[in-house]
């Protein structure tokens, strides 16, 4: 019998019992409150926030996709729809006719500086207030492998 074919134990099967409604809850309880306080939804917010962390403010629309988990047609509208509010500006890459670039404006700095307080609250309220007691480091570490094995 394989690792992956042993049974849980009692222990590993309450986690994921826990863990798997929280999987589907949690991104729309986050969207909502979001979208209720600041008129914005998460990705919409993902969007503005990597944007804003990135070099210039600026990252190739596939790179925004992949640090967002979005496909390029979602991207691409949340950036087409961010232009035409005058947060972001879309233009080419210099040495890449295909390529694309999002640049975050002063004014999409402004409206994430505006969101941020919202998000912050929600997702201390809705999870960050629930960890105390708990390794942090450790959990952070976890997390990421997880995501990075789903990332292959």
């Amino acid at each position: 019998m394989t690792k992956q074919e042993t049974p849980l134990t009692p222990q590993e099967e309450a986690v994921w019992r826990a863990l798997a409604p929280l999987i589907l809850k949690l991104p729309k309880v986050l969207d909502s409150d979001l979208r209720a306080g600041a008129k914005m939804s998460v990705a919409e917010y993902a969007v503005l926030m990597h944007l804003s962390e990135a070099p210039g403010r600026r990252l190739r629309m596939n790179e925004l996709a992949g640090r967002v988990a979005m496909s390029a047609s979602r991207i691409s509208r949340i950036v087409d729809a961010f232009a035409d509010e005058g947060l972001v500006t879309k233009s080419r890459v210099d040495d890449d006719a295909r390529g694309n670039l999002a640049t975050l404006t002063d004014k999409g700095f402004e409206r994430l500086r505006e969101a941020y307080p919202t998000h912050l609250a929600s997702v201390r309220r809705r999870v960050v207030d629930h960890f105390a007691g708990l390794d942090l480091k450790a959990l952070a570490a976890c997390f990421r492998a997880i995501a990075e094995e789903i990332k292959r």
